[in-house]
């Protein structure tokens, strides 16, 4: 077998950064069967954000996947404090999004936001964890 080469992320990046743009700023939706165009902007926004993920992840490790191993982290102590202070601004900017921001936003975004951000926060802690207490000898 040949050798791998790195995966192409920057399509996703930018096809990420047009659908975020869409769901936040624009508002260009469809009506959908649903007959709802907020949930049509959600669904763009949530697609976008996949799609960012997906790129963070092929630039971080250099490979396809969606699950950030631990054996791939180049420092996980000081990463996963990184992650963590991430994880409280993300649930800061859902508070955000789910109270004064609520008139201009759709209505799940401060959901959505919450859940990424414990998301996040449940990464962080088993890192700290596995590093920690947790680790094997």
């Amino acid at each position: 077998m040949g050798e791998e080469s790195e995966p192409e992320w920057r399509y996703h990046a930018a096809i990420a950064a047009i659908l975020i743009l869409d769901a936040l700023v624009i508002g260009l939706s469809p009506r959908g069967p649903w007959d709802d165009t907020s949930f049509s902007r959600g669904a763009i926004g949530l697609l976008g954000t996949s799609l960012a993920y997906i790129a963070w992840y092929r630039a971080t490790f250099k490979r396809k996947g969606l699950i950030p191993w631990l054996d791939l982290w180049e420092d996980p102590a000081r990463s996963a404090k990184i992650e963590m202070v991430i994880a409280a601004l993300v649930l800061a900017l859902a508070w955000a999004a789910g109270s004064p921001l609520q008139p201009h936003l759709p209505d799940p975004t401060g959901l959505l936001l919450t859940l990424a951000g414990l998301l996040i926060a449940l990464q962080s802690a088993y890192v700290m964890l596995s590093i920690g207490p947790l680790k094997e000898d």
